[in-house]
């Protein structure tokens, strides 16, 4: 077995041969940066400047401004912040509760299994979308609600990838030495199953990230999630549709920030999926 320094300088080199998957981690860290960054280059996304209303890009306004003389840049800092906290967070709670809840299901099988796996398929039936926009109208229009419908939308997928890396470790040979030499549950799923399990895991967040941006901006689109005068650019495709012909440019940047950021994410969990793939030889 390779040291742990020596494996992450393999898997950082295979990652070094993949381009597209660097050009993806470029586009994950300069919306990360303009989210961190974003009030100290950008400014008030709130700020109203009433002598400048639906201007064009200029020096003092890089992406124009709106019907209401806000900066555009700045918001799309602002929103740049929203949607990657409800895409991250999102993930990170749909995880907390799924890959505990399908590695017991895929380690202990029996009436276990199929009594969870039922539920995860009733949930599994609704589309992603359809099932946030539900759950987001009946819990009401908010930040914190739209982080908890997409958790609950993505949970059942998250679920579904943790059994099956549970099933096929179940019948690995260090596993079953492990239960033949008596050591607990809670022991083996946090030593060995868990961990052998990241790979996937992981490429599974990459991949639920960008699909959780998209249903941020949706339910913001829609009115059920981030409400103004926070900045989000599902918001900001709302308000633009008033003025595609006059300002397209509103429209515009808002849409090129929600592909950019998604074209990153999926970009990086491909690349990802190759380098942690074992039986990738490059």
């Amino acid at each position: 077995m390779l040291e742990p320094a020596r494996r992450w300088r393999r898997l950082r080199q295979r990652f070094l041969r993949r381009r597209m998957a660097i050009i993806g981690l470029a586009f994950v860290l300069l919306f990360l940066l303009l989210a961190l960054m974003g009030p100290l280059v950008a400014g008030d996304p709130s700020e109203q400047h009433f002598d400048a209303v639906l201007q064009g890009p200029s020096f003092a306004h890089p992406m124009g401004t709106d019907d209401l003389g806000r900066d555009v840049f700045a918001r799309i800092a602002g929103g740049a912040r929203v949607s990657l906290l409800a895409g991250v967070c999102s993930t990170a709670l749909a995880m907390l509760v799924g890959v505990p809840v399908g590695l017991v299901a895929g380690f202990y099988r029996g009436w276990v299994d199929p009594i969870i796996m039922r539920l995860n398929d009733v949930m599994l039936a609704f589309p992603f979308l359809i099932f946030a926009v539900g759950l987001a109208a009946i819990l009401g229009a908010s930040l914190r609600n739209v982080i908890i419908a997409l958790a609950v939308a993505q949970f059942p997928a998250v679920l579904r990838i943790a059994r099956g890396e549970a099933l096929m470790l179940r019948e690995q040979d260090f596993l079953a030495g492990a239960i033949a030499d008596g050591t607990r549950d809670a022991a083996i799923i946090a030593r060995y199953v868990l961990p052998n399990s990241l790979n996937a895991l992981i490429v599974q967040a990459t991949v639920a990230i960008p699909a959780a941006i998209i249903g941020e901006a949706t339910l913001s689109f829609l009115g059920l999630g981030v409400q103004p005068p926070t900045p989000s650019w599902g918001v900001m495709l709302t308000h633009a549709q008033p003025y595609l012909a006059q300002a397209p440019l509103l429209a515009l940047f808002p849409g090129l920030a929600i592909a950019l950021v998604t074209l990153g994410f999926n970009l990086l969990g491909d690349g990802l999926r190759d380098v942690l793939d074992p039986r990738s030889g490059r």
